[in-house]
């Protein structure tokens, strides 16, 4: 079985609009500290300005906070909207987080989710893919520390490096991919790692297949072999102890949520189906998109992903509040109880070590027990001997 390693994908989502950006803030680390504490490998966190329920503007300086309240996660821009932005300071930006987090930083780049984001800065939704081609040619030459002149409408360079060298080798880079080949494009040429949002949608689910295929089409064609251990699969889940126990919880939040990606969030490759809280359950857990049930649901769709897409190295549980945050984290901690090890090299071994132990049962236990009956009547039998000799020795001394 290869190893699969696991994460979390947060946008965030806060359904409806309108909660107190503090506490969302506050919860969303909360959940980072958990996440950190189960043994989760990484957690990559979005960059939006609108619409009202993605609070977070700034992925790295969020992350910068976020490194003082963890311990061993790695966190990723989840993803910095590249066509928003100035390559050379996200080159900066992203080299200076490198070495506060002591080699702990993601740098997950796409051309921006949020139509009404790029809507306000003048950028059309036809020329955002175009423009994130462009410029993250530009930004892994930047990166890599070469001298760039580069002229575009949006920005301007004129022999620009970044002064700062990378902390060690550098930060990993991942490309967002949905539904076009953009993203696996752009990670095929040049090396990068791929980042398959809405992996598990309809449309996502069926181009798993076409994105490595362009993926590893660009690398064999520019000299950078793919690396499947690079590319990670996002997708929604929520977990309990049984399936009706898991349906009872998310009747918190998954109207809201299903809410804001069919009337608010202009992104046609995901958006729910249906008005009822019936009909979204039965898109989410029917239509393969997500998970609403046990730990062996969740396995069984991990499964089905390493089957669609090949293989890949990192499933990655998109954050959001179907739930109540009690409900919430113990979906979180049943994933990493029951479901990460069933994917990993030491759940493997356990259970083999379990095994093997459960076969030599009867003959260890009944040896076991006959050296401890075997011990007791030594160490009987010595203090039969030790008590006589003291016996006698008295009556000795008496006589004299």
């Amino acid at each position: 079985m290869s190893r699969t390693s696991f994460g979390l994908f947060l946008a965030p989502y806060h359904c409806p609009a309108g909660q107190h950006p503090t506490a969302a803030y506050a919860a969303d680390l909360d959940v980072l500290e958990l996440v950190d504490r189960l043994g989760f490998a990484e957690a990559w966190i979005g960059e939006h300005h609108s619409c009202g329920s993605e609070l977070i503007p700034d992925p790295f300086l969020f992350i910068a906070h976020a490194l003082h309240r963890t311990r061993h996660l790695r966190l990723g821009t989840g993803v910095v909207s590249l066509p928003y932005h100035n390559p050379l300071w996200t080159a900066d930006r992203a080299l200076f987080l490198d070495h506060l987090s002591r080699g702990r930083f993601l740098l997950g780049v796409g051309p921006g989710a949020l139509p009404t984001d790029a809507s306000m800065i003048g950028i059309a939704p036809e020329e955002q893919r175009e423009a994130f081609g462009e410029d993250a040619a530009v930004l892994v030459r930047l990166l890599r520390g070469e001298t760039v002149s580069h002229r575009t409408r949006r920005y301007t360079l004129v022999d620009a490096r970044s002064q700062l060298g990378p902390y060690g080798d550098g930060p990993e880079v991942a490309a967002a991919a949905v539904a076009s080949p953009t993203g696996a494009r752009v990670a095929g040429r040049h090396g990068l790692g791929l980042l398959s949002l809405g992996a598990t949608s309809r449309v996502g689910f069926d181009a798993l297949a076409l994105h490595w295929d362009v993926m590893e089409e660009q690398g064999a064609r520019y000299g950078r072999p793919a690396r499947r251990d690079r590319w990670r699969l996002v997708g929604p889940m929520h977990l309990a102890e049984t399936r009706e126990q898991a349906v009872e919880d998310v009747r918190f939040g998954l109207d809201d949520w299903a809410d804001y990606t069919q009337h608010v969030l202009a992104a046609p490759h995901f958006r729910a189906a249906g008005a009822t809280f019936d009909e979204r359950l039965a898109w989410v857990t029917g239509t393969g998109l997500g998970v609403v049930g046990t730990p062996d649901d969740a396995i069984a769709q991990i499964e089905r992903l390493q089957q669609q897409s090949g293989g890949f190295g990192t499933y990655l549980l998109m954050h959001h509040e179907w739930a109540r945050p009690a409900a919430t984290m113990r979906s979180y901690e049943l994933f990493a109880r029951y479901v990460a090890p069933h994917f990993q090299e030491s759940g493997a071994r356990l259970v083999e070590a379990a095994r093997l132990a459960r076969s030599r049962h009867a003959e260890l236990d009944r040896r076991h027990a006959d050296a401890i009956a075997a011990a007791t009547a030594r160490h009987a039998a010595g203090r039969h001997g030790a008590d006589q000799d003291a016996s006698t020795s008295s009556s000795r001394a008496a006589a004299t």
